[in-house]
C-alpha cells in the first residue's frame, strides 16, 4: 500500500461528530494526493458554511493523517461542498427513502415511545427526559421529538440554551446532542423564549411530520415523543403519522388527573396505538421523621392502568415517583436527574420505569426484516 492509501485509511476511522458516519462514507474527504516532493495534499469538504463542527473535525483530520506520514509535510485543504455534493450526501442518508417519507413506519426496527398525559403540569415532559437519559446510560441510540409545540420544554431540561440549533444541510436537518439523546424541538427554530407559538391543528401537524421526515437522526433503538396534553390536535396527528408507536400514560395520584389521563390512553387506543404502561408523578414520599407524606392523594397510576386494562390488553403500572425536589432541582439545571443521581427515590422509581419497559417484547409481526435468503 502507498502512504495516500494509508491516509485514506486512517480517515476513514474519522467520523462527522454530528452525521456519525465516517468523512469518507459522507464524501467529505475530496481527494488525498501526494506530490513529487514527497509531500501530501488532502482536500477535506465540509458540509456547509460556519459547520459547528469544523475544528473539531479539522483537528481530527489532521491527527488522523500524521498518524500515517511519519513527519512528511503536508497541506490541509478546508472548503465547502457544492450542492450537488450536499443533495448527494443527504440522498446517501435517507436510503431507499423517496419524497417525503419518515423513516420510523411499520417496517422500522426503530421503537416509537410516545409519553402523553390528560393534563398539563404533572411532569411529563421531565418523565420523557429521564427515560431517555436511561435509555442512553443503557447504550442504546435514543431520539427525542418535543411534540409539545405551544408549551416546548425539553430543551431546557436537556440543558440547550438559545445558542444550541440544529444544523441544516440541504433540506435535511441534524439534531443536536445533549446527554447522550438526540433532540428535536420547535424552541430550537424560535431563537427567543418570547416568542409565542399561536399555531392550529395543519400547522401543528405540518410541524410534527417535518420533524419526523427532514430531522435526520441516524440508526436509533429508540425514538420518544414528548406529546402537549389532552387529546387535542398533536395526538390525534400522532394516530395518522405513526400508528404502530406505543404509548405511556402519566398522571400524578389525584382522581381528578388520573379521569383525563385515561382518556388520554384511550385515545390512543382509537388510533391503533397500544399503550403500555402508567408512571405516576408526585407520589407519596417518606418525610424526614419516616412519615408517609401524600401531598397530592394516592392511587391515581393504579386506576388509570386498571380502567384501561378493563377496555384492552392489560396495562403496567411500571413506576410511582415520589415527589422530589432534586427531581425538579435537575429539571431547573438542564441535567436530568439519572444522569447525576439515580439512587434518590426518584431516580430508581424513573429508572425502574425505564428498565420495565425495555422488559417488555416489541411484536414484529408484519414487519419487514432486513434479512436476504441466499
Amino acid at each position: 500500500m502507498t502512504v495516500a492509501a494509508d491516509i485514506w485509511g486512517a480517515l476513514g476511522e474519522v467520523s462527522d461528530p454530528e452525521l456519525r458516519r465516517p468523512l469518507t462514507e459522507l464524501g467529505m474527504i475530496e481527494r488525498v494526493d501526494e506530490r513529487g516532493d514527497g509531500s501530501f495534499e488532502v482536500e477535506l469538504r465540509l458540509t456547509i458554511v460556519g459547520c459547528p463542527a469544523a475544528r473539531q473535525i479539522e483537528r481530527d483530520v489532521r491527527s488522523a493523517i500524521e498518524s500515517v506520514i511519519d513527519g512528511a509535510p503536508y497541506e490541509l485543504v478546508v472548503g465547502v461542498m457544492t450542492r450537488e455534493q450536499r443533495t448527494a450526501l443527504t440522498e446517501r442518508l435517507r436510503g431507499s427513502r423517496a419524497g417525503r417519507v419518515h423513516p420510523f413506519g411499520k417496517d422500522s426496527l426503530t421503537r416509537v415511545i410516545a409519553v402523553t398525559s390528560g393534563k398539563g403540569g404533572v411532569g411529563k415532559s421531565t418523565v420523557t427526559a429521564n427515560l431517555a437519559a436511561a435509555f442512553a446510560r443503557r447504550g442504546l441510540s435514543v431520539g427525542l421529538i418535543d411534540a409539545d409545540v405551544h408549551g416546548y420544554s425539553i430543551p431546557g431540561l436537556f440543558g440547550l440554551g438559545e445558542d444550541v440549533s440544529p444544523t441544516r444541510v440541504g433540506d435535511m436537518i441534524v439534531p443536536p446532542e445533549a446527554h447522550g439523546v438526540r433532540l428535536i424541538s420547535i424552541g430550537m427554530f424560535l431563537g427567543d423564549d418570547a416568542q409565542v407559538v399561536a399555531w392550529r391543528g395543519p400547522m401543528l401537524h405540518r410541524t410534527i411530520e417535518q420533524f419526523l421526515t427532514d430531522v435526520y437522526f441516524g440508526d436509533l433503538d429508540v425514538l420518544l415523543l414528548d406529546l402537549p396534553p389532552g387529546t387535542g390536535d398533536i395526538a390525534i396527528s400522532l394516530g395518522q403519522l405513526l400508528p404502530g408507536a406505543e404509548v405511556v400514560v402519566v398522571t400524578t395520584p389525584q382522581a381528578a388527573a388520573a379521569e383525563v389521563a385515561w382518556r388520554s390512553g384511550a385515545l390512543a387506543r382509537k388510533t391503533g396505538q397500544r399503550v403500555i404502561g402508567v408512571i405516576e408523578t408526585m407520589s407519596p414520599f417518606a418525610s424526614a421523621d419516616g412519615e408517609r407524606v401524600a401531598l397530592f392523594g394516592e392511587g391515581g397510576g393504579r386506576a388509570v392502568a386498571d380502567r384501561l386494562s378493563e377496555d384492552g390488553s392489560p396495562v403496567e403500572l411500571l413506576a410511582e415517583v415520589p415527589v422530589s425536589q432534586s427531581l425538579r432541582e435537575s429539571g431547573d439545571a438542564g441535567t436530568p436527574l439519572l444522569r447525576h443521581a439515580p439512587t434518590t427515590p426518584a431516580g430508581i422509581a424513573l429508572q425502574q420505569a425505564a428498565e420495565a419497559l425495555l422488559a417488555q417484547p416489541r411484536g414484529l409481526s408484519g414487519r419487514r426484516l432486513p434479512v436476504s435468503l441466499v
